[in-house]
């Protein structure tokens, strides 16, 4: 006679474990969107911290600098310890509505579109807020990529530095010469002395030469150079009587 414990057939049956599920086609597109947004989000992160540390802090190096085969001079200068014919000649040279806009100049923009549909030198119509975005975070060149980049950085360092420090910036990273960057190291290589005692001349020959460093010397200019260093010495009394650099004060 067979007992219970030993019949087989009175055992209740273990259920088979069911086959993992494949991941549905929901969860997948979850995933591909998730990966992009974390990135988004991690540059937002990123950008933002980097730019509120350099309201604080000089920027130690550049993208432009760390490429430069030429190596790197410079020296940081504080701007009140810039002579101020220095970023009146600045504004009038490269942009001279820069305490009045938001860090961009739609004006300025028509009017470069203007003129290079017709024809001669190219004209940019950049701001030095744009610039100083550039020239700090961004590599030179062009291309829509670096230009949406730059945009970001720029609406960034308006709302967080302010015009002071985007000036104060600008003139310690712009490349004033072959490897050398700031206008202290620029006047110390052109004229033989720092900043604070440029001249009125002096100040326009730097801001004339910006624009091309490797191309322009501040020493003796000829051609262009010479000429447009005469006009924005010629312009800066007016970037002074017009109040176009009250933001600085």
């Amino acid at each position: 006679m067979t007992t219970a414990r030993g019949d087989a057939s009175l055992r209740p049956m273990k259920k088979a474990k069911a086959a993992p599920k494949p991941a549905s086609a929901q969860k997948r597109r979850s995933r591909w969107i998730s990966i992009p947004l974390k990135v988004a989000i991690g540059f937002v992160g990123l950008s933002v911290g980097t730019v509120v540390i350099y309201r604080f802090v000089p920027p130690p190096v550049t993208i432009t600098m760390l490429l430069d085969p030429n190596g790197i001079t410079k020296e940081w200068k504080r701007l009140d310890a810039i002579d101020p014919d220095m970023p009146r000649a600045a504004i009038a040279a490269e942009d001279s509505r820069f305490c009045s806009h938001h860090g961009f100049d739609a004006v300025a923009i028509a009017q470069a579109m203007r003129h290079n549909a017709s024809g001669g030198r190219i004209r940019g119509g950049s701001t030095i807020s744009q610039q100083t975005a550039k020239n700090v975070f961004l590599w030179q060149g062009g291309g829509f990529v670096r230009k949406g980049f730059e945009a970001w950085f720029t609406v960034l360092i308006e709302a967080i530095w302010g015009k002071r420090r985007i000036m104060e910036v600008y003139l310690n990273v712009a490349e004033t010469g072959i490897g050398t960057y700031g206008v202290q190291a620029g006047s110390i290589r052109y004229f033989g002395h720092g900043a604070g005692k440029l001249s009125r001349a002096e100040a326009a020959r730097l801001a004339a030469v910006l624009p091309l460093p490797k191309k322009r010397e501040a020493i003796d200019p000829h051609g262009f150079t010479r000429r447009y260093g005469n006009s924005i010495s010629a312009r800066i009394p007016v970037v002074q009587r017009d109040g176009l650099d009250d933001c600085l004060n």
